[in-house]
């Protein structure tokens, strides 16, 4: 058996110390719904981790068992929505709540790659900011790196997101 093949990932931290005065407005077009799953099953959140996560090779919960993924998942410091575009879901956000009120964390953020390039990010991660800030945090964190999106960066700046830091880790690859 060979050894799994790893990646140098860039990550630049980035955060928010502010409330955002504006919501970005829905796209038009489609049928979108924003959902809160606070009892999401396993495997369902295993498979949007995955659609989502796997051209990016994250990796943080890809192999957890399902006591520590559910111990984490269903905290009540945990928020999960999930966008659905005309009634599937094509993206999901993690929101970790549990060093409030120092700061909240959106822990993963992402579209399914059927879902980019219609303009439903900036509508998703505007809600996904919203939703943090009513719990009045400090401040609101995010990082990306360079195995994300190429986007992504710019998005979470255009958002109000901005960089604090940068570091670098070794991902093993998904395939």
């Amino acid at each position: 058996m060979t050894a799994p093949r790893t990646l140098t990932a860039r990550i630049t931290h980035l955060e928010m110390t502010a409330r955002p005065l504006h919501r970005v407005p829905a796209p038009l077009g489609a049928q979108l719904a924003v959902m809160r799953a606070p009892k999401m099953p396993l495997h369902f959140y295993r498979y949007l981790y995955e659609q989502v996560g796997r051209p990016h090779h994250w990796e943080l919960r890809r192999r957890m068992d399902d006591d520590a993924l559910s111990a984490i998942i269903h905290a009540t410091t945990t928020l999960i929505d999930v966008l659905y575009v005309d009634g599937a879901p094509a993206g999901f956000v993690e929101i970790d709540l549990s060093r409030a009120p120092e700061h909240a964390e959106v822990e993963y953020f992402g579209l399914m790659a059927e879902f980019q390039g219609r303009g439903l990010s900036k509508f998703f991660l505007s809600c996904a900011i919203h939703a943090a800030w009513q719990h009045d945090p400090r401040k609101l964190i995010i990082q990306t790196n360079s195995l994300d999106s190429p986007r992504a960066l710019q998005l979470y700046q255009t958002m109000g997101f901005v960089p604090v830091g940068t570091s670098q880790a070794e991902v093993e690859a998904w395939y």
